[in-house]
């Protein structure tokens, strides 16, 4: 039976009410279950969602792409916690600290950001068949599920370098992927107000005694042997790198990727140094420096000539070695040569 010229008006004019209701009803769903994460979000301290299989399954699975929001999630695994050089509970901490400012940062309404980004953390013996769905095989890893995502194993990892780097690397990360603004990091205060307090107090009995030391040149700083350990150390942590490592919170080594029973301690790449490359480095440059004072300090005290040009040639020798290890390094960690220039005339 042929259909009349009007019937296709007819039709899509009884079809553009259920378009609408259908519209609705999506629409409707998407802000029910942004209030729900909301909700779930303001009854953790930090921030930070615990999903489980169930959740994941309500708030993504289950939910059609585009999704009005975007999920952070950080995979757990509390039986890997001994194990120090994962740094499970120190990332735990920095990922807490991100979501907390995020959200201190984007409390008003008008910035655009509430409700478009959640920070949620999932632990393996809860969610393993989340686990499974993500492909997830080593930890640390942090997953980013963007709205357009269909398929979990489609979304974004965050590189091994942001994570174990500090929440300000993660930030970076977030901002650079969901154009929203994560704002500055709010750390608590490392020393509260009543340990400054008690550290007045001990102060103030102990300052009368430490004026008589002082005054009668009893006290560490009046001995020779401390002066030239302290500026050993000041040395050695000046060209190691410490300082980087401590604010940056830095491991001394990381578990590899590909086989988790391998420790990496000399990371490749420029754009990050693991604790142990900073140890090694500085425990190369402090044998030189020791050797040149012992040369310039000591050496030249000696009145045996043999002596002297003996342990001049071995101390050139090591300084030679020492120095040419720590531009190898340089060279496989950056890429770019460093080599020796000889005078032309040399040719």
């Amino acid at each position: 039976m042929a259909l009349s010229p009007n019937t296709s008006p007819l039709l899509l004019l009884l079809l553009t009410p259920l378009l609408f209701i259908s519209v609705a009803n999506s629409a409707s769903q998407s802000e029910e279950i942004v209030a729900e994460l909301l909700y779930l979000q303001s009854q953790s301290d930090s921030g930070l969602i615990h999903l489980d299989d169930h959740k994941v399954s309500r708030f993504l699975t289950s939910t059609k792409a585009p999704r009005p929001y975007s999920l952070l999630i950080f995979f757990d695994a509390k039986q890997l916690h001994d194990k120090s050089e994962l740094r499970l509970q120190d990332i735990h901490h920095e990922f807490s600290l991100l979501a907390s400012s995020f959200i201190t940062n984007n409390a008003d309404k008008s910035s655009g950001s509430n409700g478009k980004l959640f920070f949620c953390y999932i632990e393996f013996k809860e969610a393993q068949s989340t686990f499974s769905l993500f492909g997830v095989n080593s930890l640390p890893h942090i997953r980013l599920i963007g709205p357009n995502v269909k398929n979990p194993k489609d979304s974004e990892s965050m590189d091994q370098g942001d994570l174990a780097r500090m929440a300000e690397s993660m930030a970076e990360f977030v901002e650079s992927r969901t154009k929203l603004s994560v704002g500055p990091i709010h750390r608590p205060p490392i020393v509260s107000r009543n340990q400054i307090a008690f550290i007045i107090v001990i102060l103030l009995i102990w300052f009368p005694f430490m004026i008589k030391k002082v005054l009668s040149g009893q006290t560490l700083l009046h001995d020779p042997k401390i002066w030239l350990g302290g500026a050993i150390f000041v040395y050695f942590f000046s060209v190691s790198g410490a300082m980087h490592n401590i604010i940056r919170k830095m491991p001394m080594f990381l578990a590899d990727r590909n086989d988790p029973n391998k420790l990496v301690f000399f990371y490749q790449g420029s754009g990050m140094q693991l604790g142990a490359e900073g140890f090694a480095i500085g425990f190369l440059y402090t044998i030189v420096g020791l050797l040149l004072a012992f040369i310039t300090h000591v050496l030249v005290m000696v009145k045996n000539v043999t002596v002297q040009r003996t342990i001049m040639i071995i101390s050139l020798v090591v300084s030679f070695w020492a120095v040419n290890k720590v531009i190898s390094l340089d060279n496989w960690k950056t890429g770019y040569g460093v080599h020796t220039f000889w005078p032309s005339s040399w040719k």
